[in-house]
């Protein structure tokens, strides 16, 4: 298995109570589907199954399988949590999957889609432009994304959105 084959679902943030409990930070567009993919993989290969999961404000409370005491829980603290690309719906274009993947403004290339960042206003995609030495972030919505496939991604940015800060 390559770490393509893995995506990030979520985060355990800390404990939660004596019993083993865990706080969940969901990745997934619908938070509480972290619920309902069967076993979770953590970095070192650990498998989690979510035997309960309670919403709270902007996070969760759950119960792992095997996981009984509040130690033990505590020690989870950080880990992240993965799903196999086989446990995704087979028909959906996903963010993961255009990594890598050419970008156009228009006609014209643009770069190579090299990531994607969310700090908390939505998701952005970072691109490595062509004959430049950084990067550009671009919103991944409706206004700025024309076409996006695995093959490329098609953009519409306005005339000055690439130029570097420019004095009045």
């Amino acid at each position: 298995m390559t770490p393509r084959d893995l995506i990030l679902v979520g985060v355990i943030i800390g404990a939660h109570g004596i019993r083993g409990e865990v706080k969940l930070k969901s990745f997934t567009a619908d938070p509480k589907a972290i619920g309902t993919y069967g076993s979770l993989v953590s970095g070192k290969g650990e498998i989690f199954e979510i035997t309960r999961l309670k919403l709270q404000v902007e996070d969760f409370i759950c119960t792992l399988k095997n996981v009984t005491d509040r130690n033990k829980a505590e020690t989870l603290k950080g880990t992240e949590l993965f799903i196999t690309r086989a446990q995704l719906p087979k028909d959906e274009l996903y963010l993961h999957d255009l990594i890598g993947a050419p970008i156009f403004n228009g006609e014209a290339t643009l770069g190579t889609i090299i990531g994607f960042e969310n700090f908390g206003a939505g998701d952005l995609v970072e691109v490595k432009i062509e004959a430049r030495a950084d990067t550009v972030l671009i919103p991944y919505n409706n206004t700025f994304i024309i076409e996006a496939s695995k093959e490329k991604v098609v953009v519409s940015l306005p005339d000055d959105y690439l130029d570097e800060g420019k004095q009045p």
